[in-house]
């Protein structure tokens, strides 16, 4: 039988991680709330094991993804991606991709607590198709072709997806940052 107190101790010491995976994926914070519930019920039932697992907090973490991308999967009425936009070439018979950029350092800087706050307010303001892969691949560590693999679409996708997000992400933050510096003052 597991002791209520080990258990409680365990989810306190992972319940910061797990929401804030949960929160980063689905952007919504009841829906986060609700997915870190589930983690911890799935914990619970295989605590006997991770109690003394070093790898508990990889596998909190994985199964917060999958739930939170589970979610995503199945409460979603339509996934489009900003990859499938195309624009009319000058001569109005070719179509294009729209480009977009942004630095591939982007996160480089964002280290205090007061940062990431903001961060996470400006993840918030993006649509789920940009968010997703973006978290996966720049907090969830997670390569290209697992993103593809997850999301069940083509790896030069994810990479646009990846890149088209970090560009609305920095015009967020752009469009924010004299709120925050306003604050901050």
């Amino acid at each position: 039988m597991i002791a209520p107190t080990d258990f409680t101790t365990f989810m306190r010491n992972y319940q910061n991680m797990v929401f804030s995976t949960a929160i980063r994926l689905v952007g919504n914070e009841a829906q986060a709330e609700d997915i870190s519930q589930e983690v911890f019920l799935k914990a619970y039932e295989h605590f006997d094991n991770l109690q003394t697992s070093p790898s508990a907090g990889g596998w909190l973490k994985t199964v917060t993804t999958n739930l939170s991308l589970n979610h995503l999967t199945r409460y979603r009425n339509r996934w489009k991606f900003f990859s499938e936009f195309k624009r009319q070439d000058d001569s109005g018979d070719e179509d294009r991709e729209v480009e977009f950029a942004a630095p591939d350092e982007f996160f480089g800087g964002i280290d205090s607590e007061e940062h990431r706050e903001w961060l996470q307010q400006a993840l918030e303001k993006l649509p789920e198709h940009q968010r997703v892969p973006l978290v996966l691949f720049h907090f969830e560590d997670m390569p290209y072709d697992e993103i593809a693999k997850k999301l069940r679409v083509s790896l030069s996708k994810v990479k646009t997806d990846i890149l088209r997000a970090r560009a609305a992400l920095a015009q967020v933050l752009m469009r924010s940052g004299a709120t925050h510096e306003k604050f901050n003052a």
